[in-house]
């Protein structure tokens, strides 16, 4: 038996400007990402390396200048990075159209800090011929796109491509199924760790990583752990304090509904005559986030989630600002009080001053939970 290291992805993650910087110069193009809906298959099929866009930027000074101070700290964050040269190495910016201030923030960033391409890929609501067809041609949209600034025709490379990402996920969910179960001998911010990971390493590099990694957990030692299991639920939590405070305070993490988690890596059964046709069935059966469904379908899918998980309540942690997650809260809430369930909403923001009042406010809320 042994104990679990994670200290090649924490390498992998704290080296990650200098890597990609010098693979940029080596001659790979890198298309940055915000969102978990963008078709990374694609742009990986291309030629590409898709990386996700961090909100790495400590202190803020240049970015007021360009935006307000009332969007998505994460964004406001990321675009002060992008402000101070930290992704000078990407070749452009590709997004999902979800979030409004995501798909805004493309243009500014095509006008402030430059690139060869910058492109949001319209995505439908509603699932049925049509919007399926019409998909498909957004992407046929987005592969031209790609062959314009140096990538290859995807159909050459998109079943392995298709593939290596299902790959990923796949090993992924096994790891969540063993969190469900309380089987995962990780922490949240080491399983948080992992995860982030994956956003800035190649995928065939990834896949290595974890394979190693489930062949570790399969010899481990499974520690019992009597604190109260939850689910977290909001869009992107990129600081592990988070999930530390959480657990300090007499949490288990036991499940997610996350951009940064579950939505990124659940791995549906998807149908289709070929890859493409994988990855359009893919985005209409997936997790949805709030900018892509209706707060009672989500409300729903997260009882769902908290009956699997074996959670015996939700954290909703938004992002301040984060203006489909709060329309969504409401309802979603309202519907799990008619169940019984305990949740309790919490905001970040982007200096991480409210972690004292995080911490108090989550010691009372388990304290609650321990008396039901």
């Amino acid at each position: 038996m042994r104990n679990i290291s994670i200290k090649k992805f924490k390498e992998a993650l704290d080296n990650k400007n200098g890597e990609l910087s010098s693979l940029a110069k080596s001659g790979k193009k890198i298309i940055g990402y915000f969102c978990t809906y963008t078709p990374i298959e694609i742009i990986h099929a291309a030629g590409f390396m898709p990386v996700r866009v961090t909100g790495d930027a400590e202190t803020l000074s240049k970015v007021d200048a360009h935006v307000p101070n009332f969007i998505c700290p994460y964004l406001r964050r990321a675009f002060e990075s992008g402000l101070n040269g930290q992704y000078e190495y990407l070749s452009g910016i590709i997004q999902g159209y979800t979030c409004d201030v995501a798909c805004g923030l493309i243009d500014m960033w095509k006008e402030n800090i430059g690139g060869e391409l910058f492109h949001t890929v319209p995505l439908p609501y509603n699932d049925n011929a049509d919007s399926r067809k019409y998909l498909s041609t957004a992407f046929e949209e987005l592969d031209l796109k790609l062959q314009n600034v140096g990538g290859q025709q995807i159909y050459s490379n998109i079943e392995s491509s298709v593939a290596l990402y299902e790959s990923i996920r796949a090993l992924m969910m096994g790891l969540y199924e063993k969190r469900y179960k309380g089987t995962l001998p990780l922490s949240g911010s080491e399983f948080h760790t992992v995860i982030q990971t994956g956003f800035t390493l190649s995928p065939e590099e990834y896949l290595k990583m974890l394979k190693k990694l489930n062949a570790d957990i399969e010899e481990a030692d499974t520690k019992s752990n009597t604190h109260t299991p939850v689910l977290i639920s909001g869009s992107i939590i990129e600081e592990p304090i988070y999930l530390d405070i959480i657990e300090a305070s007499g949490g288990r993490i036991v499940g997610d509904d996350l951009c940064t988690g579950l939505r990124h890596f659940i791995q549906t059964d998807t149908v289709g005559h070929d890859p493409m046709e994988r990855i359009i069935d893919r985005h209409f059966s997936r997790l949805p986030c709030p900018a892509r469904s209706r707060a009672v379908e989500r409300a729903h899918l997260l009882m769902g989630l908290t009956r699997q998980s074996g959670a015996k309540g939700l954290i909703f942690l938004f992002q301040k600002f984060c203006t489909p997650h709060l329309a969504d809260y409401p309802v979603i809430k309202d519907m799990l009080d008619q169940q019984g369930l305990q949740s309790i909403m919490l905001e970040m923001d982007e200096t991480g001053a409210m972690e004292g009042q995080l911490q108090t406010r989550l010691e009372g809320f388990f304290e609650v939970m321990g008396k039901i």
